[in-house]
């Protein structure tokens, strides 16, 4: 640290820096960051992107151990001062200005370069955040100085002048500072007295002044960008823009607005025109991969510039509800190309309810004509979110994305009445055994207005043509008698009616269902063709494996042999240490961060060749560059393997085709322990997915034929 508290004074500092004469970030700021080890800095406005303009001279600064504190002020709009006047919490309408500031930064990709930055900082505890405002003889005032400080173990440099800490103020505006260095002649007491400005403001000692912390609040926002800088590119291109900036088309501002660049395809324009003439209601059953979301986001689109163009016209609010938080993060960024910056609604509360609160009150208030929030199922079922929805008094439009789940009566009872405009998205919107879920979903949304199956998705050329291979796989004798008893199990739970009217998957029958499905996809002869059937695409990248969920059923029971691994663990050593294929895993304890960087190595073509899975790609992950799908277990529930099928026959630049092995399970022909209709109906199961696979396949009626004795076998030429 020696070396380190001398550096500031081994920098020839000029007594000035004007923009005619230097460059402020080159000639000043770079140089005095690589030589501290504390930054503070007090400015009317900070913007983000001014990080990202810092780069690696800010991250060697980090890196080091370097200290950042700023004090800032937000921009106040006509709609926050109407708040103030009317006795809104000052506090909380300063924050949720800050974190407007912060959030309609993040479009700009300079500004989400710089979030990135300011995101890791915080994440690292190596910068705090404080908000300043004027507050005198009952006024509000903008705290608008502009000082700092460069640090080290020795010396300050201090600096004042008419820049703030954004993008403009360093390199697009016309600015000057002064600068003055603790050990200079005639420097010294005005360093010294500009740092103890800096502490008394810090401190909230300054008079007229009052400073709070917005470190803990920015921070769940700032998290997220924090995570994507991660790795990310630090190249940043500057030009001399100023303060000139490009404003919207004005029948767009404001609104959501198709992007130019996207190309709509004529099936996706007629989904939304048919829900258009159904009054803005209804239900589309869109294949997997076809565009649902787009779709939808066109509809929402229309309908935003219909509404806007009426006379009186009212601020419209969208909600988006969708299972899985990495669905909250995709719809994101697809609603970000249509023009709005959505609030993400999940985890911990506080990280996204002030914001939805300023969101409900400036639609209240109409100082703002539209606001999307995207949320999860569990967060939107959640009082906080109800009572959100509740306080809203105008145009409300629900988009429900894989309705289906939210059937469920628990979730069913909870969709706002007041949704005037309702919009339900699904592959397979009927609920499976579920008939009066899916009417509750009918009686919300409306019903089914347009319908694109992988038939016609194929045609159109939305998906990709694909050949199916089905390999029979027969149970051992241990499975086979164990099948029977659970078989037994749920006729006795049938006949005792020990289920409930909404299929409880919790109730003795749904555990029954579930432990007898498990005895199908854990079938121990899989593995052994899952070996053969790889080792003939060991050279092929973009596979996807499917495996069953915990162990085999046969683990814990005192008739059968211990297998304490689970069939992902089996099957990513068979393919990943014997076969040595570069393998990940993809599943529920993936982390997030995780889960992205598995996608990015896998869709690189040279990284990962295999991710194997359970559940987790079931609903909404976009793997477009998958080539080929091994089904090692897949439920009798259509939707699943619906999905599954869809999401390998997305289009990816230079896919043409694509390539699922399905593994189905058999009684042996030597049974003798297992009823005929029990054999019958475990092979009618099977076959019924095996249909539905091979009805569009390029090897339909190859397959149908390889299939034709097991039919003949049972009795099955129907199924």
């Amino acid at each position: 640290m020696t070396g380190q508290s001398q550096a500031l004074r081994a920098i020839s500092f000029r007594d000035d820096y004007r923009s005619d004469r230097a460059d402020l970030v080159k000639d000043f700021y770079l140089p005095a960051l690589t030589a501290s080890s504390r930054y503070d800095r007090a400015v009317g406005y900070f913007s983000a992107s001014v990080l990202a303009v810092l780069g690696q001279g800010l991250d060697d600064f980090a890196t080091r151990g370097g200290y950042v504190r700023i004090v800032a002020s937000p921009q106040l709009r006509p709609e926050d001062v109407a708040q103030i006047q009317a006795g809104y919490a000052l506090r909380g309408v300063l924050e949720r200005a800050a974190l407007r500031d912060l959030e309609e930064a993040s479009v700009d990709a300079l500004a989400a370069t710089g979030l990135g930055k300011l995101g890791m900082l915080v994440a690292d505890g190596r910068l705090d955040m404080k908000l300043a405002y004027i507050c005198a003889e009952n006024r509000v005032g903008i705290y608008h100085e502009k000082i700092g400080i460069f640090r080290d173990n020795q010396d300050i440099v201090a600096f004042k002048g008419s820049a703030n800490e954004t993008l403009p103020g360093l390199v697009g505006n016309f600015e000057s500072i002064e600068v003055f260095r603790s050990w200079h002649p005639g420097d010294g007491d005005r360093a010294a007295r500009i740092g103890l400005d800096f502490e008394d403001l810090w401190f909230d000692r300054t008079e007229y002044l009052r400073v709070f912390s917005f470190t803990e609040v920015a921070k769940p926002f700032l998290d997220q960008y924090g995570n994507k800088a991660e790795g990310a590119d630090d190249s940043v291109k500057l030009t001399d823009r100023g303060t000139l900036v490009d404003l919207p088309p004005p029948e767009t501002d404001g609104l959501l607005a198709i992007p130019g660049e996207l190309n709509i395809r004529d099936y996706q324009k007629h989904a939304v025109q048919a829900w258009f003439n159904n009054s803005c209601r209804g239900i589309l059953r869109m294949a997997t991969g076809t565009g649902k979301t787009i779709a939808a986001l066109a509809a929402a689109a229309q309908l935003s510039k219909r509404l806007r163009s009426q006379a009186g016209a009212r601020p419209m609010l969208t909600v988006i509800v969708v299972p899985l938080q990495h669905l909250v993060d995709q719809w994101a960024e697809d609603v970000e190309r249509f023009g709005l910056v959505p609030i993400r609604a999940y985890e911990s509360t506080n990280s996204w309810y002030p914001r939805a609160t300023y969101l409900i009150e400036a639609l209240a208030l109409e100082t703002t004509s539209n606001g999307v929030i995207v949320t999860t199922n569990a967060t939107f079922s959640k009082d906080r979110f109800q009572g959100l929805l509740k306080r809203h008094r105008s145009h409300l439009l629900v988009i429900a994305d894989e309705v289906h789940n939210l059937g469920a009566r628990q979730l069913s009872n909870l969709l706002p009445e007041a949704a005037s405009f309702r919009l339900g998205l699904s592959a397979t919107p009927e609920r499976w055994f579920d008939d009066e879920g899916t009417a509750a979903l009918q009686r919300y949304f409306g019903d089914v207005v347009f319908d694109m199956d992988i038939g016609g998705a194929i045609k159109v050329g939305a998906l990709c043509r694909y050949t199916y291979t089905p390999i029979l796989i027969a149970l051992d004798d241990d499975e086979i008698e164990l099948y029977g008893r659970v078989t037994e199990a749920i006729a006795k739970a049938f006949a005792a009616r020990e289920f409930t009217d909404d299929a409880d998957a919790d109730g003795p029958l749904g555990k029954l269902l579930r432990k007898r499905a498990s005895i199908l996809g854990h079938a121990r002869g899989k593995l052994s063709a899952l070996r053969e059937e790889v080792s003939q695409r060991k050279d092929d990248w973009f596979q996807l494996l499917y495996c069953a969920e915990g162990r085999h059923p046969l683990a814990a029971d005192p008739h059968g042999p211990t297998h304490g691994s689970s069939q992902l663990q089996q099957a990513m050593k068979l393919v990943g240490q014997d076969l040595r294929m570069p393998t990940a895993a993809y599943t529920s304890e993936t982390s997030r961060k995780q889960r992205r960087n598995v996608l990015r190595r896998f869709e690189s073509g040279n990284e990962i060749q295999v991710i194997a899975s359970m559940r987790c790609l079931d609903e909404g992950v976009d793997v477009p560059a998958a080539r080929t799908a091994y089904l090692l277990a897949s439920s009798s529930n259509p939707r699943q393997f619906v999905q599954r099928r869809g999401r390998v026959l997305r289009r990816a630049p230079g896919k043409t085709h694509a390539d699922i092995v399905d593994f189905i399970v058999i009684p042996p022909e030597s049974v003798t322990n297992l009823n005929r209709e029990t054999e019958r109906r475990m092979v009618a199961r099977e076959l019924t997915r095996v249909s539905e696979f091979a009805r569009f396949a390029d090897n339909e009626a190859e397959t149908l034929d390889t299939l034709r004795p097991l039919r003949l076998r049972f009795g099955l030429l129907d199924t």
